[in-house]
């Protein structure tokens, strides 16, 4: 079985910043993407940022420039850093990990973290 593990969120005013981890742990064979999406009250779950074998980075259009994902192998974890943060960023943001298990035969991986709700207010 496979767990992540978030931490971060909170509350900032706008032109802040909050920093987001993800930790996978468990049977984990490899992984090929860990990435963050995000979700506000009333909208559809987007993509925020992903970060691919070979560290191959690709950022929604909305958090260019403002936010970094990065993360390390080592310690199966992803990071979003996010600056500049406008009242729209309000959201719960959660972590994606895509990859392989073993376990008598290779099958396709893919779990979410619960989620971390990040508020920007004044």
């Amino acid at each position: 079985q496979v767990q992540l593990v978030e931490s971060g969120g909170g509350l900032v005013q706008p032109g802040g910043s909050l920093s987001l981890s993800c930790a996978a742990s468990g049977n984990i064979f490899s992984i090929n993407a860990m990435g963050w999406y995000r979700q506000a009250p009333g909208k559809e779950r987007e993509l925020v940022a992903v970060i691919v074998t070979g560290d191959s980075r690709n950022y929604a259009d909305s958090v260019k420039a403002r936010f970094t994902i990065s993360r390390d192998k080592h310690n199966n974890t992803v990071y979003l850093q996010m600056n500049s943060l406008k009242p729209e960023d309000t959201a719960v943001y959660y972590c994606n990990v895509k990859g392989k298990t073993f376990a008598y035969t290779y099958r396709d991986l893919e779990v979410w973290g619960r989620g971390t709700l990040g508020t920007v207010s004044s």
